[in-house]
């Protein structure tokens, strides 16, 4: 089974991944829409209808992944008490 700091290297390797397919989605979306032919059309039309889900899927991943880093860092203020704001900004970052 994964570690936790695999898993996380995984997730973010898939995020980044996903990022990437849209951001080469997007780019095949624009540089195709000269093509008039109904072939085209469709699948342009399919393209962008999974370019949608796919970017609504990543703004989960994204959410998720952010609130599990919010929750990971609270946990981590309050086990080390760290009561100043400095304390926990540079907690955030190690």
């Amino acid at each position: 089974m994964d570690s936790p700091e695999e898993s996380q290297q995984t997730q973010e390797r898939l995020i980044g991944d996903l990022r990437l397919v849209i951001e080469n989605a997007e780019e095949l979306l624009k540089n195709t829409d000269q093509y008039t032919s109904v072939l085209y059309q469709e699948a342009r039309a399919k393209l962008a209808l999974a370019l949608n889900a796919a970017t609504n899927e990543l703004a989960a991943f994204e959410e998720a992944q952010l609130t599990r880093m919010i929750q990971t860092n609270n946990a981590e203020n309050e086990v080390n008490a760290d009561l100043s704001g400095e304390a926990r900004i540079l907690r955030a970052f190690d």
